[in-house]
């Protein structure tokens, strides 16, 4: 990551192409929540076909691309490379971090998900921000595996030394409590990608966020 680079991870947007249903909704979605307050803006979407990925990923780049928003996508370096997106956060199971940072370079972004003790080990020094979740029970990511709870969130946050977003089941009701429990910013699924309002639930999600890491 760049050396003058500070990361915001106070609202982290991660896209679900199930909510938003086609590359444009994501960005009806997207520009939404920028406009709500969202720092950090992840493409998922495993149910799609490489080549809708794509058609997605340029088109959140062109809206992201004079803004300060941070475009990650998540686990296909290849998309990131062509799309000009920002980083890329890969999981357990993917590609291991070290090998995103050699293919990206020393510029980009890498985050890594993060969701036990024994994981910790996992974290090279390639690595810029973790993911520690599902801190809640959700029903978005099928493979999340078991909540890990407010604790652990705490003490993985402690531990790893890194800039953090907690992931899982965060919504305007607990968002406040990640960050009590260490976390520097929530990543926030169904409860913006799903809401009636976008821009709204982002904003009441952003006061709380911002509301905790003010005390």
């Amino acid at each position: 990551m760049k050396a003058d680079r500070k990361l915001d991870l106070s609202l982290y947007l991660v896209l679900d192409a199930n909510l938003c249903k086609t590359p444009e909704g994501m960005v009806e979605t997207t520009r939404k929540a920028v406009e709500g307050g969202c720092t950090v803006v992840q493409l998922r979407a495993p149910e799609w076909k490489k080549k809708k990925q794509l058609e997605a990923a340029f088109l959140l780049k062109k809206l992201l691309k004079d803004t300060d928003v941070l475009f990650i996508v998540d686990d296909h370096i290849d998309i990131a490379l062509l799309s000009g997106a920002d980083g890329v956060h890969v999981g357990q199971e993917d590609i291991d971090p070290k090998y995103v940072r050699q293919l990206l370079g020393p510029d980009a972004v890498v985050g890594l998900s993060v969701g036990s003790i024994a994981e910790l080990n996992t974290i090279g020094p390639e690595v810029d921000y973790i993911g520690i979740g599902p801190v809640f029970s959700t029903k978005t990511k099928v493979d999340a595996g078991a909540a890990v709870g407010l604790d652990l969130l705490e003490y993985i946050s402690k531990e790893a030394g890194l800039p953090n977003v907690a992931i899982g089941g965060i919504n305007q009701s607990n968002a406040a409590d990640c960050i009590r429990h260490g976390a520097d910013g929530v990543a926030v699924v169904s409860a913006i990608c799903g809401a009636e309002n976008p821009r709204a639930a982002a904003a009441a999600i952003k006061k709380a966020v911002n509301d905790a890491l003010s005390i």
